[in-house]
């Protein structure tokens, strides 16, 4: 089987990779760090922010309610204050069968 590198995981994450990453514009990520109190990047002198895995994962749950399962801003802001445990762990499966699909993707293609 060939070298297959890892995956490279960053402590911080700049607003433009982040933007990219969930190809969104950059305005809806601050809009959402202002409505939602779970997101807090951190700020540089320059007032730069920087997104830690964390708030990754946070921005995965919103984006999950918001875009897929259709809630309003407040909707999902009510549903992350009662229910964010139970968030989080739908998240992790949802990762984690993307992250399988990926593998079974790639193993077919190499048959």
């Amino acid at each position: 089987m060939p070298y297959k590198e890892r995956e490279i995981n960053k402590m911080y994450y700049t607003m433009g990779e982040v933007s990219a990453m969930f190809d969104v514009n950059q305005s809806l990520l601050r809009f959402y760090e202002k409505e939602f109190d779970i997101l807090q990047p951190k700020k540089n002198k320059k007032g730069n922010r920087y997104f830690t895995n964390e708030d990754i994962e946070n921005l995965k749950v919103i984006f999950h309610l918001i875009r897929d399962k259709g809630y309003t801003i407040n909707g999902a802001k009510e549903h992350m204050r009662n229910n964010m445990g139970e968030s989080k762990d739908q998240q992790r499966v949802l990762n984690a069968l993307e992250n399988l699909k990926k593998f079974l993707l790639e193993v077919r293609d190499q048959l």
